[in-house]
């Protein structure tokens, strides 16, 4: 599943065509992904114009100028491609192979953008496991996607004193802590296996164990902070990891995965210097998680 890192690369790509744009037409191909689409979607996104374009957590937000918010979510293999008007008049030479069939491609925006040039944005979706619903804005803190989520892994808002009054007593394993959305919104599996290695931590670590007695963060707490803010600034700056169905808006992939210390790396050897052991993969909450035996404790 794409992870923040991934759906803010997305974001980034589509802003230049959807910041301010407005939508001609809209083509919705099916009447459900994941959930049913809402009644009248097409409609109702039709001659509204976008405001702006946000992320919250793994959710794309455009800002309509009613006053209404597009909620999207990649899901699995959900993917957005962006084509500008030279695109859309040469389909042919349009240089990115996208490798998915155009049976998948649920939901066609065609716009009319800032600088008044035609552009179209895909939403394609193999799995079906994404979704999009509108949401009025002044309800969305309170919807049910959003009401339970944690502060972003970027920006000041997460810091280690604020991780400590979260973690403190609490007997859940660092991995599952980190991966609990209502803690930090938007972190997943991949970024948290590589900066619990960054912070020299085990993922089998109570959460609790951080926290001194009178709820203070203790010095490995702070290393962890840092790592999330390093691991997801890192992983934007390269476009995020392409695995399997991730690819950027511009059908480019991303290329962080080539950066992976631990994840995805079962049995190679641990990237630290004079470390002599081999990643680990064990089953975490029915998920995969890696990590140095040595290094992290």
């Amino acid at each position: 599943m794409p992870e923040l890192p991934e759906v803010e690369t997305v974001r980034r790509g589509l802003a230049p065509v959807m910041d301010g744009a407005s939508i001609r037409r809209v083509e919705q191909r099916r009447p459900d992904l994941r959930f049913p689409f809402p009644d009248g979607f097409a409609a109702r996104l039709t001659g509204r114009r976008i405001a702006g374009l946000s992320r919250r957590a793994k959710y794309l937000l455009a800002d309509l100028d009613d006053g209404t918010v597009l909620v999207m979510h990649l899901g699995m293999s959900g993917r957005f491609l962006a084509e500008t008007e030279e695109d859309i008049e040469a389909p042919g030479d349009f240089h990115h192979d996208t490798g998915h069939a155009e049976v998948h491609d649920h939901v066609v925006f065609h716009l009319q953008t800032v600088a008044d040039a035609p552009a179209r944005v895909t939403y394609n979706d193999p799995r079906r496991f994404g979704f999009m619903t509108l949401v009025p804005r002044a309800e969305l803190s309170n919807h049910a996607h959003f009401r339970n989520l944690g502060v972003e892994p970027v920006g000041n808002a997460l810091s280690a004193d604020y991780l400590a009054d979260r973690f403190a007593g609490k007997s859940a394993p660092l991995k599952a802590a980190l991966l609990d959305q209502s803690i930090i919104a938007g972190l997943g599996n991949i970024y948290v296996c590589e900066a619990l290695y960054r912070a020299r931590l085990s993922p089998r670590r109570k959460a609790s164990t951080l926290v001194t007695k009178a709820g203070q963060p203790r010095a490995a707490l702070e290393r962890l902070t840092e790592a999330i803010r390093m691991v997801i600034a890192e992983a934007i700056e390269a476009g995020g990891s392409s695995l399997r169905d991730y690819v950027q808006a511009d059908g480019s992939l991303g290329y962080f995965q080539h950066r992976f210390d631990v994840y995805d790396r079962e049995g190679e050897p641990c990237e630290k210097r004079g470390c002599r052991s081999r990643v680990r993969r064990i089953v975490q909450s029915g998920r995969s998680t890696f990590y140095c035996p040595d290094c992290q404790r």
